[in-house]
């Protein structure tokens, strides 16, 4: 969860009540395939690896995502 937050320079939050459900959702649809493993510190970890069917589904929602924000920019723009 930290990681989303760095990654986006603070203005992405994720917090655990949402994120795992929503990856056991991804996980069941099949875009992901988890894994747990063991860290050097003797820690589990479970890792996520995106699918073939995944990589798909992003492609899918990247240009849904363009269409949206295009939209809300041309209206961003009118006002």
């Amino acid at each position: 969860m930290a990681a989303i937050a760095n990654t986006s320079g603070e203005v992405l939050r994720a917090e655990e009540g949402s994120l795992y459900p929503a990856l056991y959702r991804i996980e069941e649809a099949g875009w992901i395939r988890a894994e747990w493993i063991k860290k050097d510190t003797g820690r589990r970890a479970r890792i996520y690896e995106l699918t073939a069917a995944g990589k798909k589904q992003l492609g899918a929602e990247e240009s849904r995502w363009q269409s949206v924000s295009l939209a809300i920019n041309r209206v961003l723009r009118k006002a």
